[in-house]
């Protein structure tokens, strides 16, 4: 997909293709459904991950409904859902974060089907950004959180920052992880992102805390 995760000849290679919609000036012209071409809500509409050329795609909301009603999620078009959860009981700490040697605060996993494994992302000034980790590593974000099992494949993400001495942690749809990259390239200044972009960081986990429900009842 544009916005992914590259393949393993790419590690740690920036992604950039796909990314423009969030790290680029708005368009002038009306965005539209790519799959019928109908005019889109901006901002509001569906998104959909088509995993022959691993990108993300705009959708009007009865494209996305067919897709999901024909069970469309198992063929080229998985359809991006809204569901976002939290874990205020997970397992991750300041050690196992350590463990991950994730250059930054901000990481987000998902269960890539191509290559049937878990892909790690962070953001960066050049985009998001492949980590590589060893089998060990993978495994103490598996056993840290029952979010991790609950991934659908493609199309939501484990997405996780440590700050203040603590991990947050989150199941979330794929699209806002991408959306979160485009912000912190845009404002990205320095070698820690300087002051805008943290100030962006924390706005944006605010809106995700306050849409999730915390599976361990109510909200975080």
């Amino acid at each position: 997909m544009s916005a992914h995760p590259p393949g393993p000849d790419t590690r740690r290679a920036p992604v950039r293709r796909g990314l423009s919609r969030f790290t680029g000036p708005r368009p002038a012209r009306e965005e539209r459904c790519e799959l019928c071409a109908a005019a889109l809500p901006d901002p509001g509409h569906r998104h959909l991950v088509d995993t022959e050329n691993r990108a993300l795609a705009c959708a009007c909301d009865p494209c996305a409904q067919l897709l999901t009603g024909q069970g469309g999620d198992t063929g080229r078009f998985r359809t991006v859902p809204g569901r976002c959860l939290s874990d205020s009981a997970h397992g991750l700490d300041e050690a196992a974060w350590e463990r991950l040697r994730i250059p930054v605060g901000v990481a987000f996993f998902f269960r890539n089907s191509a290559l049937g494994r878990l892909v790690a992302l962070y953001p960066s000034p050049a985009g998001a950004t492949e980590s590589e980790l060893e089998p060990e590593s993978w495994q103490s974000v598996l056993d840290a959180t029952p979010l991790a099992g609950l991934l659908e494949p493609d199309v939501e993400a484990l997405l996780l920052r440590r700050h203040e001495g603590g991990v947050e942690c989150h199941l979330v749809p794929i699209d806002i992880c991408y959306e979160l990259v485009g912000r912190m390239r845009l404002r990205w200044q320095g070698f820690d992102g300087g002051a805008e972009a943290r100030a962006d960081l924390t706005a944006f986990f605010a809106q995700v805390r306050e849409r999730a429900r915390d599976i361990h009842g109510g909200r975080p």
